[in-house]
């Protein structure tokens, strides 16, 4: 691709708040305009910041706002960071972080300091499982194609599991299996407190113990090998354990194993790791020194030992190691987050912009009838705030694709029905379109601008099986779209294959 005069840097930050532990990672990308189509690419992005990991701060029951609020203030500082400047990127609580009650006022603060462009998002599992395989395996997925890779994402209060092939989703999971669900007294096995889903499981394995005793070897010894045993059950699709009414409680996404006899011949399953007990795996496989009994007061250590031993899960692990060992979340955040795509948009006001959190409501064809559309446009108008809608088409080049007739009529049904239902002025609609006619639909539908209706269509805009979708301020030609709140029942149309591609894209706006 040739460079463009006009070519230029942006910034894209990523935050994780976990159970056990916080970090943030910054990097840089040059956005690429060709000479001559006017296409736009980013490239590889690189690393400019990486935090050192700090311990998540929580304040009895919920999360330590305040401490929060100076270790961000914190990492911007480090970095040279500054919130006006950042372009993309993305912030997660994930975990038992997730579960505090003031979760949600993490992403105000996240927006105060960071900018209106990221995206806040406190307990969307199969989002976190997504972002972990993008950060840790992704290329490692793309230089072997014919092999199906799973990843554990293993943390203080969850497992995300994602299952992909050659750097595509195809399954998410997440389950409340982690190290810190029990915290001790560092160097020792004196119980400190736990977690509900802890004690719930001690409950269910017939272990008794509570804060100030010592758990015994052979209790501990139950209680690791149970959760690996679990976590086996999980990589070979048993899922005995996770069937058992006893313990479906720790199961908040179910993994989907597709049946993965693709027509070429494929490879047996890749198994890596991620997250804090992941870098731990990863340690331990590679010999170098671990950290002591409880050393962060926890499970960690026991529960990556004991994954070591397990030749389910540890086959082949060095010679299929991932990029990035550790906080794998965050750098999905940071480096995968952002796509460039599209050619054109319809935005007639750029004040609308930014958008938060709006509901996609309805999915709909281009050539669905009046009594279709009609029906997705009164679930969007009872919504208070804006909605989306996705819209699919087929290109017309594809012989059975549809072509100008049906965008037109598309568009004429939409001006009719919304002028008929006099839809306010200031409640956007957002139509997430697939086919690259953005102009073309907005035009029909606003009768080439001479019906002032808030319409936004973003075109060539990828079909995500998700909840709700983010569109951030126009910076120059670009703007930014996030997908999120994953669903995670399997999708027909993937022929039983769970499609979990649930992230940022970037659309591109040509100037007018």
């Amino acid at each position: 691709m040739t460079e463009s005069a006009n070519d230029r840097f942006v910034t894209l930050l990523g935050f994780d708040f976990g159970s056990t532990t916080s970090s943030a990672v910054a990097a840089r990308s040059r956005i690429i305009t060709h000479r001559v189509s006017g296409d736009v690419s980013l490239e590889r992005p690189k690393i400019i910041f990486r935090s050192t990991p700090v311990f998540t701060p929580f304040r009895g029951e919920d999360l330590d706002i305040s401490s929060l609020d100076r270790i961000i203030r914190g990492w911007m500082e480090q970095g040279d960071l500054k919130g006006k400047d950042i372009f993309s990127g993305g912030a997660i609580v994930t975990g038992l972080a997730a579960t505090r009650r003031n979760a949600g006022k993490l992403g105000s603060l996240v927006r105060e300091h960071a900018g209106e462009s990221l995206i806040a998002t406190a307990d969307d599992p199969s989002l976190e499982s997504w972002l972990a395989f993008m950060g840790s395996c992704y290329s490692l997925s793309k230089v072997h194609p014919r092999r199906p890779v799973l990843n554990f994402d293993v943390g203080g209060g969850t497992t995300n599991t994602a299952l992909g092939r050659e750097g595509d989703i195809l399954s998410t999971g997440c389950a409340f299996i982690g190290a810190r669900h029990f915290c001790f007294s560092p160097g020792t096995y004196r119980l400190k407190e736990m977690s509900s889903f802890g004690k719930k499981l001690l409950d269910r394995l017939g272990i008794s113990i509570v804060p100030g005793d010592l758990l015994k070897k052979e209790d501990l010894d139950r209680l690791v090998d149970w959760m690996v045993r679990y976590l086996e059950d999980l990589a070979t699709g048993r899922r005995s354990l996770q069937k058992e009414p006893d313990f479906d409680f720790l199961e908040q996404v179910p993994l989907c194993l597709p049946d993965l006899n693709f027509p070429e011949k494929t490879a047996p399953l890749m198994i890596t790791f991620s997250g804090g007990v992941g870098e731990l795996v990863y340690t331990a496989a590679l010999g170098e020194p671990m950290p002591g009994v409880t050393a962060f007061g926890d499970l960690g250590v026991d529960l990556a030992l004991r994954i070591l031993s397990s030749p389910v899960l540890s086959k082949d692990l060095l010679d299929n190691m991932p990029e990035n060992r550790g906080h794998a979340t965050v750098y999905g955040l940071a480096l995968y987050h952002t796509e460039i795509s599209g050619t054109t948009l319809f935005l007639p006001n750029p004040a609308w912009l930014p958008l938060k959190e709006l509901p996609i409501v309805a999915r709909l064809k281009i050539d669905h009838g009046p009594d279709r559309i009609s029906r997705a446009l009164g679930l969007a108008r009872q919504c208070s705030t804006s909605a989306a809608v996705q819209v699919m088409a087929e290109p017309g080049h594809s012989g059975k694709g549809h072509g100008p007739d049906q965008f037109r009529q598309f568009g004429m049904h939409m001006k009719t029905m919304m002028t008929k239902a006099q839809w306010p002025e200031d409640r956007p609609l957002v139509l997430l379109v697939n086919s690259n006619c953005g102009k073309t639909l907005g035009n029909y539908a606003t009768q080439w601008g001479q019906i002032p209706l808030p319409i936004i269509v973003l075109d060539e805009i990828p079909d995500r099986d998700a909840k709700f979708v983010t569109i951030g301020r126009e910076q120059g030609v670009l703007v930014p779209v996030s997908f999120f709140g994953m669903h995670h029942e399997t999708s027909p149309a993937a022929a039983g294959i769970c499609d979990r591609q649930d992230k940022q894209t970037v659309k591109k706006r040509r100037p007018s």
